[in-house]
């Protein structure tokens, strides 16, 4: 699974990174070293533009009636994301790119579960999939949520963690995004990400969603 990632780039990298137009100033962006499901963060749409609004970590179903009684939809598996009533009519129509610049995952030892932190070798972006829905409250006011699809972890990560958020290629972003595109070209985009990863040990500090700082991915040992 992934319940924990960063985005610890300024917002004006960011833009400049993914070529992105128009961006939701409706709440301050501050980088951000973990996390956690509920927090809102950046997220990617398409709209003839890239466009980046601000979005809630774990998906509300738009016909829930009662959030707080819903299982946290943090992840989407991509086997059976196409075939879930929770997700399948977001495939073809509400798909997203999470903007993150890496995540944690816990390897099981002898001795307990040890955090990892997964990034690109040169700090690039990587772009997570995801789908998205607008859920509107008893108060009639919206609130959009998002998750992140999972698949089989890369051979190369696989001995920290079975699976890994699905990380897209920056020439199949648009393709993803896009949703006058065909839904099973962007499914088939659901694989397992082959190029070389950075993976290192840090300390249990992260192991608390409250400790935000550059200490959460500091390299432990």
């Amino acid at each position: 699974m992934c319940g924990r990632k960063t985005l610890t780039k300024g917002k004006m990298e960011i833009i400049e990174e993914l070529s992105i137009r128009i961006w939701d100033d409706s709440i301050e962006y501050q980088p951000n070293y973990n996390i956690a499901p509920t927090a809102i963060v950046p997220v990617m749409l398409y709209d003839r533009q890239r466009i980046v609004k601000l979005m809630q970590w774990g998906l509300i179903p738009k016909w829930a009636k009662d959030s707080k009684n819903l299982p946290m939809f943090i992840n989407a598996r991509a086997e059976t994301v196409a075939e879930k009533p929770v997700f399948r009519d977001l495939v073809a129509t509400q798909r997203c790119v999470v903007i993150s610049d890496g995540y944690y995952e816990w390897r099981r030892t002898e001795s307990g579960k040890l955090p990892y932190y997964i990034k690109k070798p040169d700090h690039a972006i990587l772009p997570m999939a995801g789908l998205w829905s607008e859920w509107f409250g008893h108060d009639g006011q919206p609130k959009q949520t998002y998750t992140v699809i999972t698949t089989t972890a890369s051979e190369e990560m696989a001995y920290i963690h079975e699976r890994m958020p699905v990380i897209l290629d920056s020439e199949n972003l648009d393709t993803w995004l896009d949703n006058n595109r065909s839904a099973e070209k962007a499914l088939s985009l659901l694989k397992p990400f082959k190029k070389k990863m950075l993976a290192y040990p840090v300390s249990a500090f992260v192991n608390n969603a409250r400790n935000n700082s550059p200490q959460c991915i500091e390299k432990n040992g």
